[in-house]
């Protein structure tokens, strides 16, 4: 059957057609054997260039069509759709040679440039001419979804989703919710009380009946695709009742252990059973396994001795539980970077050299000092507080090398509480430079140096160090072009913020894709922000970069709203363009099961040969590529497709 092929050129503006001759490229693909329409247009994406290319599909009833133009992550299903509405052609009849990024942004000189993008839209066709009609597979859905961390941004994505009316599991690995934000004491810019902000949310996650919390818990095994996931999540023992407990506070008075309070940052001391903080969620004591004295068998047993209402049950055991959830939002924050890691600093050892989070408790009325500003080591109140900025981020050679984005807003914000609380006392900050972009935070600065008299200084600091009681911070201020030392009480450091521990685990669990700085990657930085590679997974927070509270909650919400739209349909279509085993030739190597990212393929049938998963099959071809005996194939981009298409592009 003589093959009716139609080519479109995009000039792109001058995106293509500054680098590649798009009016040679239309003429010569005309000329190419089953091409009898070929045309370029200044924007093909646009209205006009939408009709024209259903106009000639039609008028020239055309079976195939090739878009040269930018990546198909971008308009593939642009112009599919077109084939598919406007022209009455199969959309999977359409393909996309990307003669943009992968031609015109990365060559200079225009004849070479255009030859490649001849070679590029050759291959195109010859690929489409043998592309097969395909229809999209239908997956049914669970419209039950699994929120993984009760920070800030998991509050927000489970009470968004829970008020749609779809039934949420919030999975958080400690015994609370409330992240890293319920430790601070204020907000910026507006000096908001964290706790006053985040407990009412909090409170309302424990009473939505849409939500099911699971604390001390984590993610174990995720298996099934999008719509329709299956999640084995293990949960700590927790050794108390939290339907029996009263929070008298009676078992943590008997207890005889005593442990560092990670809810303080270190800064006081806790029990073996304890309640992080007053407004915790869920609200009930928890016995921490391993600070207690022992449990198999009971060594201690006191708290169970002085508790009234028999809430303490050494019996209880971590269990495992089976959630079935149609998508996914990791919500996994984010953790600092470990003092430890700055020998300059004093590797964490001097007791006045505090992280930022540290500071916020030390603020904070509910914190180690009632709100008064006090130095840990002698409980002094400091009258010089250094506040050192970048401390591990903007630094490639050492330590992380991106922005933490936040942490100059927090300083600003640690430099004015610390005034507030010490009016005659004096501030420093080091700064390489101030970076405040948010509605009201240069304001906030300004007040910061004008209002509260902080003493701005431009330079970093090379050393600090303990001497007589004080920390002498050395460092320079590059405006004068001098050298600085300073006698200080105490010194803050705003560390870099980084992946929460754990969130390499949580990525290879899922199956998504993390950046050079251990981030979670989302799809597209502009187009899919809030979307992993992997279909069904959302992605909110800090876990995803770093990143303040009205950023991390738009995110959260914007993920949301991405899972509500993906599970408002009953049925959810799935491409069709996925791999196919030629039976007669498979041996039952299990190569291609080994290779598939996606757990896709599985050996079945009597004599044990590979079969695929329609659905969780992405069509990525990894199992094509290692397959030795050409058993396996992907839907329109077969071997026979891609040998004619290096044959097109050698002019054979």
């Amino acid at each position: 059957m003589t093959k009716r092929t139609g080519v479109f050129v995009c000039h792109c503006g001058n995106n293509i057609a500054a680098t590649v001759d798009v009016a040679r490229v239309a003429k010569e693909m005309g000329e190419v054997e089953g091409v009898i329409f070929s045309k370029d247009y200044v924007y093909m994406c646009s209205d006009p260039g939408q009709s024209t290319m259903a106009n000639a599909i039609k008028d020239n009833k055309l079976d195939s069509v090739v878009v040269s133009c930018c990546s198909p992550t971008l308009h593939e299903k642009t112009f599919r759709d077109v084939t598919e509405e406007g022209g009455e052609l199969n959309p999977y009849r359409c393909e996309i040679a990307n003669i943009r990024e992968q031609c015109a942004w990365v060559h200079k000189e225009k004849p070479k440039a255009t030859e490649k993008a001849l070679k590029i839209t050759r291959a195109a066709i010859k690929r489409v001419q043998n592309n097969q009609s395909l229809t999209p597979i239908g997956v049914p859905v669970t419209r039950r979804v699994m929120v993984i961390g009760g920070g800030v941004a998991g509050i927000q994505a489970a009470l968004d989703l829970a008020n749609a009316g779809l039934q949420v599991v919030l999975v958080e690995k400690n015994p609370t919710v409330g992240g890293h934000m319920i430790q601070l004491s204020e907000t910026f810019p507006t000096l908001d009380c964290s706790q006053c902000i985040l407990s009412p949310k909090m409170v309302e996650v424990s009473k939505n009946k849409n939500i099911k919390l699971l604390t001390q818990a984590e993610v174990q095994e995720v298996s099934g695709f999008v719509g329709n996931f299956k999640v084995k999540v293990r949960q700590k023992a927790i050794y108390v009742d939290p339907e029996k407990c009263k929070i008298c506070d009676d078992c943590a008075k008997v207890c005889p252990t005593v442990v560092p309070n990670e809810y303080d940052l270190n800064l006081t001391p806790r029990r073996a059973i304890f309640i992080p903080y007053a407004q915790a969620i869920p609200a009930t004591y928890t016995l921490d396994e391993s600070a207690c004295l022992g449990l198999n068998p009971v060594v201690c047993g006191k708290c169970a001795d002085v508790c009234e209402a028999d809430a303490i049950n050494y019996d209880m055991r971590p269990k495992t539980i089976v959630e079935e959830v149609g998508a996914i939002v990791v919500a996994t924050g984010f953790d600092l970077y470990g003092k430890e890691n700055l020998g300059e600093y004093g590797m964490g050892k001097y007791a006045d050299v505090l992280d930022g989070l540290q500071f916020e408790r030390l603020c904070s009325a509910s914190g180690p000092t009632g709100g008064h500003v006090l130095r840990p080591s002698d409980h002094k109140e400091p009258k010089n507080v250094v506040f050192i900025q970048c401390a591990g981020s903007r630094d490639p050679e050492s330590h992380c090398a991106y922005c933490s984005k936040i942490c100059c807003m927090y300083t600003a914000k640690h430099a004015t509480l610390y005034k507030h609380h010490v009016p005659d006392g004096q501030a420093y900050v080091f700064y390489i430079d101030i970076r405040s972009g948010g509605k009201g935070y240069e304001e906030f600065v300004q007040r910061s140096m004008e209002r509260d008299e902080v003493m701005y200084l431009r330079g970093r600091v090379s050393k600090v160090y303990e001497n007589n009681g004080s920390m002498i911070v050395k460092g320079v201020d590059t405006i004068s072009g001098k050298n600085v030392e300073i006698e200080a009480d105490m010194v803050v450091l705003a560390l870099a913020m980084q992946p929460s521990k754990g969130t390499a685990d949580v990525a290879k669990t899922l199956k998504i894709g993390r950046d050079k700085d251990g981030f979670l990657a989302e799809a597209h930085p502009k187009l899919r922000p809030v979307e992993s590679v992997t279909a069904g997974i959302f992605l909110a927070g800090a876990a995803q970069a770093p990143k303040d509270i009205p950023e991390t909650v738009c995110q959260a919400s914007a993920a949301a709203s991405k899972v509500i739209q993906l599970l408002s349909k009953d049925e959810l279509m799935h491409s069709p363009a996925i791999a196919k085993v030629r039976l007669s030739h498979c041996t039952g190597c299990e190569m291609c099961v080994q290779a598939c990212p996606y757990g896709a393929i599985s050996l079945s049938g009597p004599n044990a040969k590979a079969s695929v998963n329609d659905v969780l099959c992405e069509g990525c071809g990894t199992c094509q590529a290692v397959c030795l005996r050409a058993a396996i194939d992907v839907k329109n981009i077969t071997q026979m497709q891609v040998h004619d298409m290096i044959n097109a592009c050698l002019g054979v």
